[in-house]
């Protein structure tokens, strides 16, 4: 059997890919390609995911390529983090789906002009726009974790990944008003799988060059 790969660097979407591999104590090969014509637009690449676009694992033969279906599928095939009946699987999918649909866009404006960008090039506008964005989908998620430490109840599962994997941009953000997502987000982020990505993705962001965090930006709208 050959050994899992995934391909994309850390400060993509890659991100969830390695923290569910991580948490599930894989042995894999991690292929830190780039976005655009150097990384996932050669041949090679293109033959793995024909969109051209970050991440894609192979497993024994087996590729696959969109984020979620790959913690989705990482998560049910070892058995571990995943939900064992069909209500609990159901609401995983869609607190998963939910959060690259409602707050996915929102996190990364207001990460780009709150600290990804150089202080004079953020723009205060578009950060506090993304944050009225994002107040809606954060009560309703302030509103799930009543009573409950996770999403699904007691146990860390796949929905937590998905949804904090997208929302671990916003670490520096105020959530004084959603205290209950506050802390949800501390546990899940304080996991030593989320510790060991968020390292790989600290070093991908401090060797990216300014030019790409800037294209970033400026094709990220509300």
């Amino acid at each position: 059997m050959s050994k899992l790969r995934i391909y994309g660097i850390a400060r993509t979407r890659a991100f969830r890919a390695l923290w569910m591999a991580e948490e599930l104590g894989l042995d894999y090969d991690h292929v830190p390609i780039e976005i655009g014509p150097a990384g996932a637009r050669k041949p090679e690449y293109l033959a793995i995911n024909p969109n051209g676009r970050l991440p894609a694992i192979e497993d024994d033969g087996f590729r696959l390529w969109e984020s979620l279906a790959i913690t989705l599928y990482l998560a049910k095939k070892h058995g571990q983090l995943y939900p064992t009946t069909l209500e609990s699987e159901a609401r995983a999918w869609q607190w998963s789906l939910w959060a690259v649909q409602e707050v996915d866009r929102g996190v990364n404006i207001w990460s780009l002009h709150a600290v990804r960008l150089p202080p004079q090039e953020r723009d205060p506008q578009r950060r506090a726009e993304a944050l009225k964005v994002l107040e809606a989908p954060f009560k309703v998620l302030e509103g799930a974790l009543a009573g409950r430490p996770y999403l699904l109840g007691e146990e860390f599962t796949v929905a937590d990944l998905n949804v904090a994997a997208v929302i671990s941009r916003a670490v520096d953000m105020d959530l004084s008003a959603t205290p209950r997502l506050a802390r949800w987000l501390e546990r899940c982020l304080e996991r030593p799988a989320a510790r060991t990505a968020l390292a790989l993705r600290a070093k991908a962001d401090a060797e990216v060059p300014l030019e790409v965090t800037r294209t970033i930006a400026r094709n990220n709208r509300l």
